[in-house]
């Protein structure tokens, strides 16, 4: 198996380039990423879920409070992606210059956007990498983008300089996932542990 070959396949999977938000007490933070997928297929038990990578400073936010938002972007945010997913949010409020309001759950939602849903983390899965949190939406909404941003098109219009930043850090973040990936551990989601239902 030649492991450039799988990945481009593995590509083929990938959702629309999504901005994920959270709050923990009066820290907020905000990351990219193309690792969100549709939960459910029933109109009325919506859910949505996301790989957070350990190494993220969003993943303990996550964690730790059991909320989070997801933002499918639309093609005319690549600066979105620069201020989200370019920098840590350890080292500053990401937010500061993106127009947000407070969603139901206490999470940031992005004015701008194609589509938001604010989430309860309902399950979660150790991937050893990352947390798989699978959420159920509190409430959704449209925002004024027509469509979303997928990747191939993120990859095609970045600037060349931040292109070099990209596969730089990307490059950066498959080492540390190649150093944590095979150390899957039990996951059961302390909601589940205390014997409440999946659907709340």
């Amino acid at each position: 198996m030649n492991p450039s070959q799988t990945y481009e396949l593995l590509r083929t999977l990938t959702s629309p380039v999504v901005a994920v938000t959270s709050r923990r007490a009066g820290t907020y933070n905000g990351l990219i990423s193309d690792g969100a997928i549709r939960g459910s297929i029933v109109p009325d038990v919506p859910r949505v879920g996301v790989f957070i990578h350990k190494f993220n400073f969003s993943h303990d936010l996550i964690f730790d409070t059991g909320r989070f938002a997801v933002h499918v972007l639309h093609p005319g945010q690549v600066d979105i992606v620069l201020k989200l997913g370019f920098v840590s949010g350890r080292d500053r409020d990401k937010l500061t210059d993106i127009p947000y309001r407070i969603g139901a759950t206490g999470c940031p939602v992005l004015l701008d956007c194609f589509a938001w849903l604010d989430c309860q983390v309902c399950n979660a899965m150790d991937t050893g990498s990352s947390t798989f949190f699978l959420g159920d939406v509190v409430l959704a909404g449209r925002g004024p983008g027509t469509e979303p941003m997928e990747p191939a098109y993120l990859r095609a219009h970045l600037p060349a300089d931040r292109m070099k930043e990209y596969a730089g850090k990307l490059q950066a973040a498959q080492e540390a996932a190649r150093r944590l990936s095979r150390d899957i551990r039990p996951l059961v989601w302390r909601a589940l542990a205390a014997g409440a239902k999946p659907d709340g």
